[in-house]
């Protein structure tokens, strides 16, 4: 039977179908519980910002709070923000694979990266001329519940400079805004129907995303797709092989059936979906900043300094003509308060989870149920050629 073809959109899906069942879900053993545990303390933030009710109650990481930022600092919140979050200290551990020192000294150069790099404050403008031509489209959600990165290296518009790498960046991190409660990693699709050589960026390049990606985003990317690869760019992974961790290699996925893995009403539709989606860069770059509250320096809106607030609706382009404009606020009185929700804006149900050994720390090593595929970490080959 055809499938029917449905009418176009410029609409973003930011939430999952409503009865998507999140995957991986964490559930740790008690010896690891321990090991997170001895990371933390519980501490009530004496910080003169008004961070959120949920910050004040969340665990503090006890090895991290002692390398952070004076309170002093202005970046200290948005360090405190990102510590806070409750997956933060079990994601860098389980990418130790539970062994303390390598875990502080993951989190430690973390820290350094990201007061210099200020991933969480790019303003919008200062890479939107990086997204006029759609290489990097984040909208949509897979079978687990995991955001989907779009990337077409062959709409490549501008010539190769920081900017561009920064741009990619400003991407992962909207792409963790746009996670439901409980997902952590996303899924990155690399389509190279129009790339050329021009268009491929080189070795140097790809080690450096590789280094943001494996460093700085442990346990984040979950699913490496890539798309109509063309013979001659083989040669290129061939090049970056060696940088690549043998558990990414062995997980990309090349020229899979998309509907297996993606629901086909998320899927774009250039890949066999029913998501009939047409880029028009305006309708939306502001649809992606209003969803996630960017303010135009790069802090949040009021009500979304802890992320979206969940069921709420890209608006549209009739809409955002008469959408009057919100104002920023200073850093210390952003307060949210608002819910995680699926698309129908009911929570998001989660699943059971299993733990196997880990026969290289002798720790039980955390573990997705049978039923869910083993989430690889996304090639860093495979998202450079957007920013070279």
């Amino acid at each position: 039977m055809s499938k029917i073809q449905q009418p176009k959109t410029t609409n973003v899906l930011t939430s999952p179908e409503p009865d998507t069942k999140i995957h991986p879900v964490w559930e740790y053993t008690e010896e690891q519980q321990a090991q997170i545990k001895d990371l933390r303390e519980v501490r009530v933030c004496s910080s003169p910002f008004a961070l959120s009710s949920f910050l004040r109650r969340v665990f503090a990481p006890k090895y991290a709070a002692s390398i952070t930022l004076p309170e002093s600092d202005p970046y200290y919140i948005w360090e405190q923000r990102f510590l806070n979050k409750a997956e933060t200290i079990p994601r860098y551990m389980r990418a130790a694979k539970w062994k303390m020192p390598d875990a502080q000294k993951r989190i430690k150069g973390t820290l350094e990266w990201r007061r210099e790099y200020k991933p969480d404050l790019i303003p919008p403008d200062d890479v939107k001329i990086e997204a006029e031509t759609g290489k990097i489209i984040l909208t949509g959600f897979d079978n687990d519940g995991r955001p989907i990165i779009y990337m077409r290296p062959g709409n490549e518009n501008t010539e190769r400079s920081p900017r561009q790498l920064r741009h990619l960046v400003w991407w992962l991190e909207r792409a963790k805004d746009f996670q439901p409660h409980g997902q952590e990693s996303i899924v990155i699709i690399v389509d190279y129907k129009t790339t050329t050589l021009r268009t491929n960026p080189s070795v140097s390049v790809a080690s450096k995303v590789l280094t943001i990606l494996q460093q700085h985003y442990v346990e984040t990317l979950g699913r490496a797709i890539v798309t109509n690869l063309p013979f001659l760019l083989n040669f290129f992974y061939k090049g970056i092989s060696p940088f690549l961790d043998p558990v990414t290699r062995d997980k990309m996925r090349f020229n899979p059936d998309l509907v297996e893995l993606i629901p086909s009403s998320q899927l774009d539709a250039e890949f066999g979906g029913e998501y009939n989606f047409e880029y028009d860069f305006e309708t939306y770059w502001k649809q992606i900043v209003d969803f996630c509250g960017i303010a135009p320096d790069g802090t949040r809106l009021p009500g979304y300094f802890d992320g979206p607030k969940r069921g709420s609706q890209p608006v549209s382009e009739p809409e955002a003509a008469n959408a009057e404009e919100p104002s920023p606020i200073p850093q210390e009185e952003n307060e949210n308060d608002s819910g995680i929700a699926t698309a129908n804006g009911s929570p998001a149900p989660s699943s059971a989870t299993a733990s196997v050994e880990s026969a290289e720390s002798g720790i039980p090593e955390a573990k997705a149920a049978p039923d869910v595929e083993e989430a690889p970490v996304v090639a860093g080959a495979a998202v450079a050629v957007v920013v070279a």
